[in-house]
């Protein structure tokens, strides 16, 4: 996800490379967002089907939540590694793989009879998840002019938007209607329904053969970016410390009942939506103000469900608040990075797709931990603390004089 925004030099060797002879393929975007709506689609639904899977199971939430931490941490490694092992590999060929591996990750957990063999699936799932994360927007560049590239762009985050919307609703009332194993059946669908997009609609990529890890400690040592990646630390493992436990928190500390949960959680997904507005416009200006912005209001959101969730129209209420909060999140921190990194920038989306990973496994490790040992409430407690150590370090740098005002994106603009 994070590769999306991509300094100006780089964009142009690998549009000068382009396969699509100035032709834009809005075909193979529309797989793109197929596809990126399908691996979305994967990776949110434990969280919404947490209880029955963890029943099943036998197993304690905290365990079952470890679902979410086996995908994020194979997924930071495979962010920075499949680029660099496929390079000699055709792009159509090596996203196509990772297609089949998220299809092999569905059946496989929807066939899941231990949570070894859950966690498996999981693991395969993170694969194609940071490798196609790391590959998306280079490969939209080859599909379409540099002139539409913003357009192109924003087409594949639809994907993104509708999954954040759908998935754990859907998830939760297909759960309740049939099974949690007949939500991952349906996500299997969906995830064969996009490689065969890619197969019929993308056409052959040759390797650029420009990805490499030398420039990767460099990158990382910029005080920028660092200060990103500590952000992303902070808030993102803060907020999935609290959403992989938040259908336990609305059964038992709100008690809703199924049906209102699938409600209030798609109240959630559709406050994405007013988020992704808000993180734009705010990202147009400076990166840094949607980041500031989407930390501020995590905070409120978790403090109102700590302090108030016993209530059904606080808690969800706070549900809204936090979901658009979060959506201001990625668009933030993926322009912020790209302008610190603009001469290195496939560098520095691979290091911030890996941070966000690594951020949601501690955030789900660290709320399972929470939750089996202190109660429900403590991971969105711990969510309300790292936005806001996140919030504080964002006004410590925004006072500090002498920083660089970052230029806004393409995509970003879009």
């Amino acid at each position: 996800m994070t590769d999306s925004f991509i300094g100006k030099s780089e964009a142009a060797a690998i549009a000068s490379e382009t396969s699509h002879e100035g032709k834009p393929i809005w075909s193979g975007i529309g797989a793109l967002a197929s596809s990126v709506f399908g691996l979305v689609m994967a990776e949110f639904l434990p969280a919404s089907v947490l209880t029955p899977m963890a029943n099943d199971l036998s197993v304690s939430l905290g365990a079952a939540g470890q679902a979410v931490t086996a995908t994020a941490v194979v997924g930071a490694f495979a962010a920075i590694l499949v680029p660099v092992l496929t390079r000699a590999w055709n792009r159509r060929a090596v996203l196509l793989s990772l297609l089949a591996l998220l299809c092999l990750s569905n059946l496989m957990t929807a066939t899941a009879g231990s949570l070894t063999s859950l966690l498996t699936a999981r693991l395969f799932l993170g694969i194609a998840l940071g490798g196609f994360w790391s590959m998306a927007a280079a490969t939209a560049m080859r599909l379409v002019p540099m002139a539409v590239l913003g357009r192109a762009m924003a087409l594949v985050f639809t994907g993104v938007t509708v999954a954040t919307v759908s998935a754990a609703p859907v998830g939760a009332y297909i759960g309740e209607l049939l099974s949690w194993r007949a939500a991952f059946w349906l996500a299997g669908v969906v995830s064969l329904l996009a490689l065969v997009s890619v197969a019929a609609t993308i056409p052959s990529l040759p390797p650029t053969g420009k990805s490499d890890l030398a420039g990767l400690a460099e990158v990382t040592r910029r005080r920028g970016v660092r200060a990103a990646l500590i952000g992303v630390l902070l808030i993102v493992s803060g907020h999935f410390a609290a959403f992989t436990y938040i259908r336990p928190v609305l059964e038992q500390v709100t008690r809703l009942d199924v049906p209102t949960i699938s409600l209030t959680l798609l109240v959630f997904g559709g406050a994405g939506f007013a988020g992704n507005v808000a993180g734009g416009l705010l990202t147009s200006r400076d990166p840094k103000l949607s980041v500031t912005a989407g930390a501020a209001g995590m905070t409120v959101a978790m403090a109102l469900l700590v302090l108030l969730g016993s209530s059904p129209a606080i808690a969800i209420a706070a549900l809204a608040l936090w979901g658009a909060a979060f959506a201001t999140l990625p668009v933030g921190f993926q322009a912020w990075v790209a302008t610190e990194t603009e001469d290195k920038a496939e560098l520095g989306g691979g290091v911030l797709t890996a941070t966000f990973q690594v951020a949601i496994a501690s955030g789900a490790v660290l709320g399972g931990l929470l939750v089996d040992r202190l109660g429900l409430l403590s991971a969105q407690a711990y969510c309300a603390v790292a936005a806001l150590a996140g919030f504080a370090l964002l006004i410590g740098l925004q006072r500090r004089p002498g920083g660089r005002r970052p230029t806004p994106s393409p995509c970003a603009a879009a």
